[in-house]
């Protein structure tokens, strides 16, 4: 059966009959790729879901054998990833020309993002605690606030395998003294299900600058130690709960000191999840989830008393109704409520602002079209009032091809760096302000036409045109102000197909995103990407190749400092040695390009150099997996 007619088969049956067709857990329904969660904070269908939607099971990481999360989500069309110097270092995601803080990291449902500067550490992430990635590409600040202009990320981590015991045993071993080592225990029965998993994960790393003289001339080095837990029981066949916890934390250091002393951060991130979900009546299913997110950083020096703490903490609280009305409509109504608090030894005017939001969101589902409306409104301490709307319409063509037509409001909340960060005074120069109580949110609106194919039974195609345009965008011009308008406008595509045995994804995107004042490129944003994977199984053995190339951008607003474009070609195999054990070997860049992301002035007289990224790297590892 084709994937549009499932689709179509599934929306108009009702929830309770759904729900007995397919897995009823959390952890069936995170092994399979046909299903989303994040799209519509509930599962569905992916071809149901009006945002288009890239997923990674662990078997998708397993096969592709990625580094860190940056590398993994790099192969998305229309999300990039910039880095300043290697693993470890400062990652920044832009979807779909946006920047970091336009997006929303979620992991098992709850935010990251640190809200001093409104990004997300994807560095402080390690792969080996991941079970599966959802990309969200396009604005659903209709379903979850402030912040998701270009897109929403959601982590899910470590799940169990099936039941019994099931130990896990991950080494590897690699260029640049690069480890990679995890332990993992999961299993349960029919009612409860847990997954205890803990990593390390350690580089000597690169020498992340060309400044010659110490301390910045040495390897930065990158050491991550995490572990998470999931626990979930199901208490009857209407009533289930769970809850999860993630903690990375470690050490990275990095170039351009000023002291003579050898520069740190220390990093923890923390995420606690848990949620209680019930059927009460054939068409009324609800679902409470509370969380706790940290980020916590700490720049220090070597031989120096002195250390930096910065700290945000969020607490949150959802309410999810979702009501099968009957004809193929359905609504999610809900109540979210979280407040944020940042530590810090400098002195913020305010450091703690509280959001209160309430949702609704209709469905229909019939042979002839779909639709879908929502609203949102937030109330925040600190900026007031905003309202968010989106709305879609799905027209399938026959059974294999889908139109969808939709336009989506969204909002990026100021930050408390944006907002409040201290004035600052030096002898001599007098005192300097670098915030501004009174911006207002950035603003979006996009408007967005996808067509859906499924040419063949094992070829899929989804394209997209898009634009997208900000008003009272902030930049920093003396202090940050609400005054750049800016357009984004953009097409992008993506194929998976199997021929001939070889399993390949092909991504590629084309964005103009300019400021509509200057007529400028945003910067750090590259017009042209394109990611190619193909991988192929013969017997006990694997063998797979990626492909990725990345246009020319500008470091500045002013496009004055172009970064050069790139291509890198990455190559992987694996051996199903026993039915316990199972052997990779990767190596990266197989050309040793030479590239980068950023560029840093290190003395302030103008002269501006390139982040290194790594070279050619090889990695070997060895999977245990014994039978209990």
């Amino acid at each position: 059966m084709k994937l549009s007619r499932l689709a179509l088969a599934v929306s108009v049956l009702p929830a309770s009959l759904l729900a007995a067709e397919s897995p009823g857990s959390l952890e069936e329904q995170l092994k399979l790729p046909a299903l989303v969660i994040t799209s519509g904070r509930q599962a569905e269908l992916r071809a149901q879901a009006t945002n288009l939607t890239t997923v990674f099971t662990r078997n998708d990481i397993e096969r592709l054998q990625p580094s860190n999360v940056g590398e993994l989500l790099s192969r998305v069309p229309g999300v990039q990833i910039t880095q300043n110097g290697g693993r470890g270092s400062l990652t920044g995601l832009n979807i779909r020309g946006t920047k970091s803080a336009q997006s929303i990291v979620l992991v098992d449902g709850q935010r990251i993002v640190d809200a001093a500067g409104g990004a997300a550490q994807l560095q402080a992430l390690s792969i080996e605690q991941i079970e599966r990635i959802e990309v969200l590409r396009g604005p659903r600040s209709a379903l979850y606030g402030a912040d998701a202009i270009g897109g929403v990320v959601q982590i899910f981590t470590r799940r169990t395998e099936g039941p019994g015991l099931q130990p896990r045993l991950h080494i590897g071993y690699g260029s640049r003294g690069t480890w990679e080592r995890s332990l993992g225990l999961s299993g349960g029965d029919g009612a409860t299900r847990f997954s205890l998993n803990a990593s390390a994960d350690a580089t000597n790393g690169i020498d992340r600058t060309s400044v010659g003289s110490r301390p910045n001339s040495d390897h930065d080095a990158y050491r991550n130690n995490g572990v998470s837990l999931n626990l979930s029981h199901r208490f009857s066949e209407r009533l289930e709960g769970g809850f999860s916890v993630l903690d990375q934390r470690g050490e990275s250091e990095y170039d351009l000191s000023f002291d003579g002393a050898y520069p740190y951060n220390d990093f923890q991130l923390t995420s606690y999840a848990g949620f209680l979900a019930a059927q009460l009546n054939e068409t009324w299913s609800s679902r409470v989830e509370l969380g706790h997110s940290e980020n916590r950083s700490v720049e220090r020096f070597d031989d120096v008393a002195t250390a930096s703490p910065f700290n945000t903490y969020r607490d949150s609280v959802a309410w999810l109704n979702t009501l099968t009305l009957g004809g193929g409509h359905s609504l999610l109504a809900g109540l979210d409520w979280y407040e944020e608090t940042l530590h810090t030894t400098s002195t913020y005017s305010e450091d703690q602002r509280w959001n209160q939001a309430a949702l609704l969101q209709h469905r229909f589902a019939g042979e002839r079209f779909s639709t879908e409306l929502g609203l949102r409104h937030d109330k925040n301490e600190q900026f007031g009032s905003q309202n968010t709307f989106n709305g879609a319409l799905t027209v399938p063509l026959d059974a294999d091809n889908d139109l969808v037509l939709s336009y989506a409001e969204g909002f990026r909340a100021p930050t408390f760096t944006d907002l409040y960060y201290p004035d600052s005074c030096f002898p001599g120069f007098g005192c300097f302000t670098f915030a501004n109580p009174n911006l207002k949110p950035e603003q979006s609106k996009t408007y967005e036409l996808q067509w859906r194919s499924q040419l063949a039974e094992k070829t899929r195609l989804e394209a997209a045109l898009y634009r997208t345009d900000l008003e009272d965008a902030i930049v920093f011009s003396d202090i940050p102000r609400n005054v750049q308008k800016a357009r984004i406008n953009g097409f992008e595509a993506s194929l998976q197909q199997e021929l001939f045995g070889w399993q390949s994804a092909l991504g590629l995107s084309l964005i103009d995103p300019r400021d509509r004042d200057s007529g400028h490129i945003l910067n750090r944003r590259a017009k042209r990407t394109l990611s190619l994977d193909v991988d192929r199984r013969f017997g006990a053995a694997s063998v797979g190749a990626s492909w990725q190339a990345i246009s020319h951008s500008y470091d500045d607003v002013a496009n004055e400092r172009k970064i050069a474009g790139y291509g890198l070609l990455n190559i992987r195999s694996s051996w199903q040695a026993t039915p316990e054990i199972e052997v990779g070997l990767k190596l990266d860049n197989v050309l040793d390009k030479e590239y980068s992301n950023a560029l840093y002035d290190h003395d302030f007289d103008g002269q501006y150099n390139a982040f290194r990224e790594t070279g050619r790297t090889a990695l070997a590892s060895v999977t245990w997996t014994p039978s209990l």
